[in-house]
């Protein structure tokens, strides 16, 4: 089923549109669940929590990227869970190495305060991943984004993960060089 057709569904309050999305996306979102929070059982729940907010969300939203948009809400789902998780003393060691390999390039304070700049470096790593070439783009989105692991990466670009870490050390260095140069304290 295609994703205007689907939600529609949602438009519809159709329950239908929660199996159609699971039958089409369900799958990219345990993938995506899990690589955050390396647990079956809360990437499961917070894939089901996902049908919750976008049945909530849908309508009045009628996103463009119906995939992009479940992964956003995923994502930020999973990270939440990821810092409870933390927070209780629970694991979590998964995402700690993903985020401990940003530390040098994207600043680390989250005060109320940084909300605003926090989005004017979003803005900033978004213009500075559309100049990078597509596979180095790809590589670091499916590493710092979606949370594979190197030999996914490796795997799925079809080279070797010597490749893959070099690559990402080179667009973390250049990161930090580029918001130095825009300005950002680090």
């Amino acid at each position: 089923m295609e994703d205007n057709q689907i939600i529609d569904l949602y438009w519809a309050r159709d329950q239908r549109a929660i199996d159609e999305t699971s039958g089409k996306y369900g799958g990219f979102l345990l993938q995506l669940a899990w690589n955050i929070l390396r647990s079956h059982a809360d990437a499961e729940e917070c894939v089901n929590d996902t049908y919750l907010h976008t049945w909530n969300a849908i309508p009045p939203a009628r996103p463009s990227a119906l995939k992009l948009w479940l992964g956003r809400i995923a994502r930020n789902l999973s990270l939440d869970r990821w810092k409870w998780t933390r927070a209780q003393k629970r694991g979590g060691a998964g995402m700690e190495v993903l985020l401990g390999e940003l530390d040098d390039c994207v600043p680390t304070s989250h005060s109320p305060e940084r909300c605003l700049e926090d989005q004017e470096i979003a803005d900033l790593i978004g213009a500075f991943l559309r100049r990078l070439p597509a596979e180095r783009r790809q590589i670091f989105l499916r590493r710092y984004w979606y949370g594979q692991e190197l030999s996914e990466i490796a795997g799925a670009l079809g080279c070797g993960q010597g490749k893959v870490k070099s690559s990402l050390f080179r667009t973390r260095k250049a990161l930090r060089a580029y918001l130095e140069q825009e300005g950002v304290a680090l």
